[in-house]
């Protein structure tokens, strides 16, 4: 079976840290890691993941700038993005269904079993859709 490919970009590196950690030990995932946004356009076409984790709020990009280098890509456009994000609270986001703005957001801090049910839904509706 392949591994399902994740980019997670986030400025804290411990929480990629230990998020990688977690994912990979499951078997399941293989995960890259980019702390600095401004990179993370490079590291996405490098890696060529199924599903991109990408914070909101970082020192030297914005995440929603990053999301939009990454959707003008033919490349990398059809890859889905959910934010990560620590501006809004868990019950705000559940309360919209955890889209804002068309897009799929988690509210930190994230646990591992969020990031696999997440992880595990949008990969579901990619390959029936």
């Amino acid at each position: 079976m392949n591994k399902i490919k994740i980019l997670l970009v986030d400025d804290e590196i411990s929480l990629t840290r230990i998020l990688k950690l977690n994912l990979e030990q499951t078997g399941r995932f293989e995960v890259a890691v980019e702390n600095e946004g401004s990179k993370a356009l490079k590291t996405a076409k490098k890696f060529g993941p199924d599903l991109i984790f990408l914070d909101i709020v970082m020192p030297d990009i914005e995440g929603s700038e990053v999301a939009q280098l990454i959707k003008s890509d033919d490349t990398l456009k059809s890859i889905p993005i959910v934010f990560l994000t620590a501006t809004v609270t868990p019950d705000e986001i559940r309360s919209f269904g955890n889209i804002i703005g068309g897009n799929i957001f988690l509210a930190k801090p994230v646990t591992l079993d969020q990031i696999v049910k997440c992880v595990n839904r949008l990969i579901k509706e990619s390959a029936s859709g």
